[in-house]
């Protein structure tokens, strides 16, 4: 299958594009390289740099590639910047698949596989969090994936059979896989925070130690990447009988104090910790549950927090200075 990856120069979606690749797949991505970078791009691998919201040129990559899916990740995706710049993430998030949707009509693809998230659930009411659980996103950021879903599907249903698209609510993103792994600027994410903080010797912020868990600390779903990328594939080739939105998490959480067991023994180091008092907004647990994604897409994560924070590590060590190809304006 010929498939364009929307934002392929990012953290999942590098991955993704060399898995469609190693699964003999043909891959163009696309991406601004406005966060994502150019050396995560795999080599086999044919790099369109442009904005998603350039409809024009998206379908011109659509056409001249032949393409007959689409893998959409291009998106912002900081819940603190949604908060300070909503419209940003409005007119990025919904009005890129917009434009994503009007191309993929032109061009005549017949597949969209869709990066959505688990902030379209907010704050739950029961746990494990499953598909029917209502949708009530508590930032600008969960308000526009689930926007954007909801034109996906609402694109689905107009298209008379011609378009099949599937919704993939992740959990918590972590781990590297090879030579791919996660260099965000600025880091808002646990697992590469930590293991800065072991590799450095400076505190690591704990928000909160006297939630109702086992140990006083958040949990939460961490997902290696590696399997997400196995569950969007599985998605791909599975559609349209695979049509609809699916939750991708372990079924299972790790707490805070969890992640930073795993990190001192991956880095056979202690994490120096700075306990601080909670974070307005920070449920004690969110978990998924991924039944669905088992039943339908035959796919469960099969690699846990050890591999998770251990590839991490690796990749880390590999790249001190993280992909350093800032000078060709990625970052």
């Amino acid at each position: 299958m010929k498939v364009l990856v929307t934002g392929g120069a990012g953290y999942i979606g590098s991955v993704i594009a060399a898995g469609l690749l190693a699964a003999g797949h043909d891959v163009t991505v696309y991406d601004d390289l406005s966060r994502g970078h150019r050396a995560a791009v795999a080599a086999a691998a044919q790099l369109v740099v442009a904005d998603i919201r350039d409809t024009e040129r998206l379908t011109e990559a659509l056409t001249a590639g032949g393409c007959e899916a689409i893998v959409h990740m291009a998106a912002l995706a900081e819940v603190a910047e949604s908060v300070a710049f909503p419209q940003r993430y409005h007119d990025v998030n919904v009005g890129g698949t917009r434009s994503v949707l009007e191309a993929a009509r032109s061009a005549g693809v017949a597949r969209l596989v869709f990066s959505s998230t688990a902030a379209v659930y907010g704050a739950p009411e029961t746990l494990p969090i499953d598909e029917d659980s209502p949708l009530a996103p508590a930032n600008p950021y969960g308000e526009t994936k689930l926007a954007a879903e909801r034109l996906l599907f609402e694109a689905a249903a107009a298209s008379g059979g011609r378009l099949a698209a599937v919704a993939l609510r992740y959990f918590n993103a972590a781990g590297a896989d090879g030579p791919r792994g996660e260099d965000h600027a600025p880091e808002s994410h646990l697992v590469p925070l930590a293991l800065k903080a072991a590799r450095d010797g400076t505190a690591l912020k704990v928000f909160g130690d006297d939630y109702p868990t086992a140990d006083g600390t958040c949990v939460r779903d961490y997902v290696h990447v590696r399997d997400l990328a196995e569950a969007h594939i599985a998605a791909l080739e599975g559609l349209p009988q695979t049509a609809g939105a699916f939750n991708l998490g372990t079924g299972s959480g790790s707490s805070v104090l969890e992640v930073l067991r795993a990190v001192d023994a991956a880095t056979a180091r202690s994490t120096p910790v700075e306990h601080a008092g909670r974070r307005a907004g920070d449920p004690p647990v969110l978990v998924a549950s991924n039944d669905r994604a088992r039943r339908l897409l035959g796919w469960h994560p099969q690699r846990p927090l050890d591999d998770i924070v251990g590839d991490a590590w690796t990749w880390l060590r590999d790249h001190p200075r993280g992909y350093d190809d800032r000078t060709d304006g990625s970052r």
